[in-house]
């Protein structure tokens, strides 16, 4: 753990808000699980629900009613420890238009990360210190994590969910319980934090496509923190 608060703190002490930071409702990382239990198959389908998502006039509505009327978002796929990919860096989501620009960005995204472990805990470390000089300021900074598994591999997950949430960044997870259930329990338990944290859990992959949309919601439309 210690070492883990190490490594947060020194990103923190060269990672000033800039001052030419555009202000944001939300930076969200969507984090998607690329690890060797999901083919391609289901991982083409967390995409298509990803995609389908953004094209929704639901969620252009959520977007525009922000203080801002603004988010960020990043597209980010991982696995083991030392795979983690950026498939779509950070981008500004003002109009429904730039949402469905969005979408088709994520729907033709090849996958970058192809097998791997399933390290939760180096991901979510990983997708916190993308929300450091990415041009934007959010009112709220937000892990939205997918994943089918337990984590397997790096540091504790307790442990690097304890360091991200001090940093005041809010960890969702979406399990994908078609291999083990009551994953959804165990991000309970070890993943989620922060301001609201939640859970949201899918049968399968042909469920995600319609909770990812849900999830994504809840998210945009949460009150800011206090």
């Amino acid at each position: 753990m210690h070492a883990i608060v190490a490594v947060l703190a020194i990103v923190l002490m060269f990672s000033a808000v800039p001052a030419d930071a555009e202000p944001v409702d939300v930076e969200l990382v969507l984090a998607v699980d690329s690890s060797a239990s999901v083919d391609y198959a289901e991982f083409n389908l967390q995409l298509q629900g990803l995609s389908l998502a953004f094209q929704d006039a639901e969620l252009a509505r959520a977007i525009a009613d922000g203080p801002y009327g603004v988010i960020a978002v990043t597209l980010v796929e991982w696995s083991s420890s030392q795979r983690q990919e950026v498939s779509i860096p950070w981008t500004r989501v003002v109009t429904a238009g730039d949402a469905v620009a969005l979408a088709d960005r994520i729907d033709q995204s090849p996958r970058r990360v192809q097998t791997g472990a399933t390290s939760i805990s180096a991901s979510i470390l990983f997708a916190s210190a993308l929300f450091e000089n990415n041009g934007f300021e959010g009112v709220r900074r937000v892990i939205d994590l997918s994943g089918d598994g337990y984590n397997n591999q790096g540091a504790i997950l307790s442990e690097a969910r304890e360091a991200v949430v001090a940093r005041g960044v809010t960890i969702n997870a979406l399990a994908i319980e078609n291999q083990v259930l009551g994953l959804g329990d165990y991000f309970e338990q070890h993943l989620i934090g922060g301001t609201g944290a939640f859970v949201v859990r899918a049968d399968d992959y042909q469920d995600y496509l319609g909770q990812i949309r849900r999830k994504l919601l809840r998210e945009l439309q949460a009150p800011p923190m206090s």
